[in-house]
């Protein structure tokens, strides 16, 4: 596996050599089709210019400063030497923890990319990697540090994912929205009885086992059938829009009894052994035959 960052996991007087390689591909966040714009005329690809529409002329890299808006129009400028002030040592190569956490207790929300933790290739650098490995297993922790990435520091949590240490790059407390809106509107909402527990039998019902191989894009798929039908000279098939229903009032009781009753006979369906395939004609001769 490829790394693209080598270091190592510090904490107290300890050092574990590691490696960091992205757990998800490039185009993770996207569709895996990525496309460039074309002058519809030519199908030439077309290039983006960066203009000032101030002097109506194309501008060079030389010509251009970032800028911070503080108003409509009012800009506070930022030279590259204000930034390189500011960034992190690019020559630490440590994970530095700060403290081991129960793992349960931190919110995926804050979860903003994965990598693996490759361990080093000597086997006497592995040892302290197993190790922490099977004690962070043992106690359930996750651990909470900070280490520099492209000059930029990155707060990071390590996890145990099956018999490997994974990295967890993490958003800032800030940049996640609160739900306090969302608890808001619920507080005051009050549920029966019978209605959590024909919730409950619904969700037994539908229990399953999780399967990362289900987790396939339809949008993905039909993206890439069009492609290939376009390639082939084919005219893509439309799919068939269905209009939208006014939807109507459903009572909650009884769309929970009826839940339970589709999943108990499906369930039914699914357990009953297959019927046996019927004779042909020739055989069923045969078998009267021996009877007699």
């Amino acid at each position: 596996m490829r790394t693209t960052w080598n270091g190592a996991i510090s904490f107290g007087l300890v050092t574990i050599p590691v490696g960091l390689a992205p757990a998800t591909k490039p185009a993770a966040r996207q569709s895996d089709v990525s496309f460039r714009l074309l002058h519809r005329e030519c199908k030439t690809p077309i290039k983006q210019k960066r203009w000032c529409p101030t002097h109506d002329r194309e501008v060079g890299p030389d010509e251009i400063v970032r800028g911070w808006e503080v108003a409509k129009g009012e800009f506070v400028i930022v030279e590259d030497a204000d930034l390189e002030a500011i960034d992190r040592d690019t020559t630490s190569r440590a994970i530095d923890i700060r403290s081991f956490v129960p793992a349960t207790t931190v919110d995926p929300i804050y979860y903003d990319r994965t990598y693996f933790l490759i361990p080093a290739s000597a086997g006497a650098q592995r040892r302290p990697y197993v190790l922490l490995l099977e004690a962070m297993r043992e106690t359930q922790t996750a651990a909470i540090g900070s280490f520099v990435l492209a000059g930029k520091e990155k707060l990071a949590l390590i996890r145990v994912r099956d018999d490997a240490l994974v990295l967890e790059t993490l958003f800032v407390e800030e940049d996640v929205y609160s739900d306090a809106e969302i608890e808001e509107a619920v507080e005051d909402v009050k549920t029966k009885k019978q209605e959590v527990a024909l919730a409950l039998q619904v969700i037994d019902s539908l229990a399953g086992v999780f399967d990362p191989k289900e987790l396939v894009s339809e949008y993905r798929r039909d993206l890439q059938a069009l492609l290939e039908e376009k390639l082939a000279g084919a005219p893509p098939e439309k799919p068939e829009v269905e209009e939208e229903a006014e939807a109507p009032v459903i009572d909650l009781m009884e769309a929970l009894r009826k839940s339970v009753a589709d999943a108990k006979k499906r369930k039914t369906q699914a357990e009953k052994p297959a019927a046996a395939p019927k004779q042909a004609p020739a055989r069923k001769k045969a078998a009267a035959a021996k009877k007699r």
